[in-house]
């Protein structure tokens, strides 16, 4: 098979959202503006509550889907059509946005450092005006897969040696997989060919795109967003400290859009009908 090389290397900006969050942006900037079906990824993370407790206040979604995946500390949330909670360490919120929801994330300060990500994936045409889901997944429903060498992948969405992953039914048919790879270890995947796929390493450093250790290749070291070329499978490789890093990948739309602030729509007709809906109370379709 076709191994799945560099294609370009993001080193995430420095950015502030929702009261005053400070995080690190890969998507979304003058650098990189989106990787079809993907229009965000950010990594929020801080031993500092003042970097994070102003928190994401009510604000509207649509013609997306936000995924918000945990590593540490906690958040609370609340939307729009009455859903409530909480999700901590290792836990996912996959929320489909659809055709409007508000939305609200306030980081709760607790004894260990607040961690993990925010990415948005574009809806086809044809779904962005689907009626409103979340699919709220706890740390212990999330599959883990041990692999002969002692890499663990943590299977959010797609599938890894046969086991599927906690999230489904997603139209992108994406893969969201978790993998800490020791020192050393090879870790390979199949990606469909044709889907857009990225690796962003937080922890350590690796090389892509082959198995040994001494072969040129660029180090992607974290934190650093990884754009993969086109192929049938991903190799990653850990060099002498143990690495961690997500691989995502989901089939590209290939449609035209227009995006402001938290919409993401296909033309700016409909962008100026959300503003205008936003501005007269009938956003919210209940």
């Amino acid at each position: 098979m076709t191994e799945r090389g560099l294609e370009t290397v993001v080193t995430p900006i420095a950015a502030s959202d929702g009261a005053g969050v400070r995080l690190k942006r890969s998507i979304a900037t003058r650098t990189l503006d989106h990787l079809d079906p993907f229009f965000l990824f950010d990594h929020f993370g801080s031993e500092n509550a003042n970097d994070y407790i102003a928190g994401f206040p009510m604000h509207p979604h649509r013609g997306i889907e936000t995924i918000t995946y945990m590593l540490d500390g906690s958040v609370a949330h609340r939307d729009s059509i009455g859903n409530s909670g909480v999700i901590g360490a290792g836990d996912v919120q996959w929320m489909t946005a659809g055709s409007g929801i508000l939305h609200e994330e306030m980081p709760k300060v607790g004894p260990r450092r607040l961690d993990g990500f925010q990415i948005w994936v574009n809806l086809p045409a044809k779904l962005k005006m689907t009626r409103p889901r979340y699919q709220d997944v706890p740390a212990a429903r999330i599959p883990e897969v041990a692999r002969a060498g002692g890499a663990r992948v943590r299977v959010v969405a797609g599938e890894v040696d046969g086991v599927a992953g906690a999230v489904k039914d997603i139209f992108a048919g994406p893969t969201y997989l978790d993998v800490a790879l020791p020192a050393g270890e090879t870790f390979e995947q199949p990606v469909p060919r044709g889907h857009t796929a990225l690796l962003y390493v937080f922890e350590g450093e690796v090389t892509v795109g082959g198995a040994q250790a001494g072969r040129a290749a660029q180090a992607v070291g974290a934190p650093r967003l990884a754009v993969l070329r086109d192929g049938e499978v991903v190799r990653v490789h850990a060099g002498a400290a143990p690495a961690r890093f997500l691989l995502l990948s989901a089939q590209p739309l290939n449609e035209p859009y227009a995006r402001y602030g938290p919409f993401v729509m296909n033309t700016e007709e409909e962008i100026e009908q959300a503003l205008h809906e936003l501005r007269s109370g009938t956003f919210i379709q209940r």
